[in-house]
């Protein structure tokens, strides 16, 4: 009997089932709130590391303070720009699908100039480019939202 049932079991296994879907994971796994908030968090760090204000020559305790808050601000920065980009990438290469392209024709660009300037955010000090992140990954909200056919509003947490 174990034998017979095992014969049928590797029978099973042995013949594996094909299996296909349109991304790589499931429906609904993908949404472009993750950019939006790693880009919003970058953008708020941008602006706290130009509001910084050194403090005055010779006082070094205030030095180090300010030079351990402004390199933690940057270590963020850097790395919120770097998880945008990431979740950007993901949401092209994989949720978008050459069908998408005959309703969205500059989708491409659109994403391509997105990561870019996640790059440039990431390496700048510029709310000009954190600002130009934040209206890029709004497009790619719009667009996204209405291939699933929902009108889900732009909104930021700050």
């Amino acid at each position: 009997m174990l034998e017979t049932a095992l014969a049928a079991l590797n029978q099973r296994l042995s013949k594996p089932t094909e299996a296909s879907a349109h991304c790589d994971g499931p429906c609904g796994v993908y949404d472009p709130s993750s950019a939006r908030i790693a880009a919003e968090a970058a953008a708020s760090m941008t602006k706290k590391i130009l509001a910084l204000q050194p403090p005055a020559e010779g006082d070094a305790p205030a030095w180090a303070a300010y030079l351990n808050t402004l390199a933690r601000y940057v270590a963020i920065k850097e790395e919120q720009a770097h998880l945008a980009k990431e979740e950007l990438l993901v949401l092209w290469t994989d949720y978008f699908k050459p069908q998408h392209l005959a309703t969205y024709p500059d989708l491409h660009d659109t994403f391509w100039q997105a990561a870019k300037l996640c790059s440039a955010v990431k390496v700048e000090v510029s709310a000009v480019h954190a600002q130009e992140l934040m209206d890029a990954i709004e497009k790619i909200h719009g667009i996204f939202w209405a291939t699933k056919g929902r009108d889900i509003g732009w909104y930021t947490a700050s």
